[in-house]
């Protein structure tokens, strides 16, 4: 695959032999030269555990310290004050059943969460075949199917990031933007390693991270010394 200029200029300034500290490549980042974007700083974390097994499963989330550059719109399912509740707290679109055309016949996506009140996932459900496959479902384990309406909506807000494991036991998200800076970086940076490293299996045996990289969105990986 050909690599632009732009990739081949911040490909210099990258050493591929060498394991940095994270602040280290964080600094080598920020010096790469700038899209006509704010790129997004990804984070690729290899496990050593197999996500084919139940009780090798690998997810969680975690508010970021500085958010992660963009903001999020969230669709709340909930009727009665629950739906009051939702609009109050800042939801961008909230419903019930009537929604279910919308997003079925209409293509309707133009949200990037969606919580639900336990309530309502028997009419979400209806959506696991359009939903699902977008990872937009609600689920109890990332807090998106709770009474609590206003907290989950606060914390998407605020900056609340999924991490979850792939079939081939990576977990890949952003965890901020370029114009950050490296200290901001870091702290958000720190903030994913450590629910992750929280978050690990006991049916987990030998080396639990594998391997850490991370790269912008248009531009190469760096990888990390994380012991």
């Amino acid at each position: 695959m050909k690599r632009g200029k732009r990739y081949q200029e911040a490909l210099k300034l990258v050493d591929t032999n060498k394991e940095y500290e994270a602040k280290e490549a964080l600094d080598v980042i920020e010096k790469f030269p700038k899209a006509k974007f704010d790129e997004t700083v990804e984070l690729h974390v290899k496990l050593g555990v197999d996500s084919k097994h139940a009780d090798q499963q690998v997810r969680g989330t975690v508010v970021l310290p500085h958010g992660t550059g963009k903001t999020l719109k969230v669709l709340v399912f909930a009727k009665g004050p629950k739906a009051d509740e939702a609009q109050k707290a800042g939801a961008d679109f909230v419903g019930a059943e009537e929604l279910i055309p919308k997003i079925e016949k209409e293509n309707w996506f133009d949200y990037d969460v969606i919580v639900a009140t336990p309530d309502m996932m028997g009419v979400v459900g209806r959506l696991g075949k359009v939903l699902g496959p977008k990872g937009l479902m609600p689920n109890p384990k990332s807090g998106t199917v709770t009474m609590d309406v206003t907290k989950a909506i606060n914390e998407i807000k605020s900056g609340k990031v999924e991490y979850r494991l792939d079939k081939t036991n990576i977990i890949h998200l952003g965890f901020g933007k370029v114009s950050f800076g490296t200290e901001k970086l870091l702290a958000n940076y720190n903030t994913v390693i450590d629910a992750i490293i929280k978050a690990k299996p006991a049916a987990a045996k030998g080396q639990y991270i594998k391997s850490v990289a991370i790269s912008t969105t248009m531009g190469p990986g760096l990888y990390i010394n994380q012991k």
